[in-house]
């Protein structure tokens, strides 16, 4: 049986949410079996500091630093459970001697198989300011839209405020659905990424407002338990 590792904490809430889909997706496979997962708790706001601060070298190396346990602990391969470090994702990989599977390759294969073209990306301001999605997708021909700079602030503030802490708000929820609309009729947009895994808390449905949805935790999940499956 292969061990998965998660690097989690980063944020909790959604690190649960990953423990839950993928033993309800390995019993799915297994008769009602549980994986062999190994998870590693981290700071989120540490890693926030470091991130707000320009530090990636220090957050390369907290994450390095991190995975560690995990491959003592015996883990096969590994995760991280959040979207914006993924902003340092090769790094991490070069220096680490876990596996690591990327959520944003994952996405993009999923977006490509659907035949999307212009994807809006939804998640912290770390995440829609980089460059780490619009490589990849552009590898395949495939472009990724960001909010306006107003939007971007709004989308931050209440994933910090409320998602990061468990807090999901009707009213919240009917704002960023305006500004998915917005992101269509404006910027021509035919899916959405959930580049933040607690926005998946938030939105559950494959669709919002007829706009396919790009479940980043989904997506990750299902790659993670394909690879147990293969012991």
């Amino acid at each position: 049986m292969k061990t998965l590792g998660i690097l989690g904490g980063l944020g909790p809430e959604s690190t649960i949410e990953y423990y839950r889909r993928i033993l309800g997706k390995y019993a799915e496979h297994r008769s009602g079996a549980a994986p062999s997962i190994i998870i590693n708790s981290i700071d989120v706001n540490r890693g926030l500091r470091m991130l707000g601060e320009g530090q990636l070298e220090q957050l390369t190396d907290y994450l390095v630093e991190s995975l560690q346990p995990l491959e003592r602990a015996g883990a096969d391969f590994a995760l991280i459970s959040a979207n914006t470090p993924h902003i340092v994702f090769d790094q991490v990989q070069r220096r680490s001697n876990l596996p690591l599977i990327s959520i944003v390759e994952r996405t993009c294969a999923r977006a490509k198989a659907l035949g999307l073209k212009n994807l809006a990306l939804l998640g912290t301001r770390f995440t829609m300011q980089a460059s780490f999605y619009a490589q990849v997708f552009s590898r395949e021909g495939l472009s990724v839209i960001v909010p306006n700079q107003s939007e971007q602030n709004y989308i931050h503030r209440i994933y910090i405020e409320e998602l990061l802490k468990g807090v999901v708000l009707p009213e919240t929820r009917e704002g960023l659905t305006k500004a998915i609309i917005r992101l269509k009729t404006r910027d021509g947009s035919d899916g959405i990424i959930l580049g933040g895994t607690e926005l998946s808390l938030m939105f559950r449905e494959p669709s919002v407002a007829e706009i396919p949805v790009m479940d980043t935790t989904e997506i990750h999940v299902e790659a993670a338990v394909t690879e147990l499956l293969r012991d």
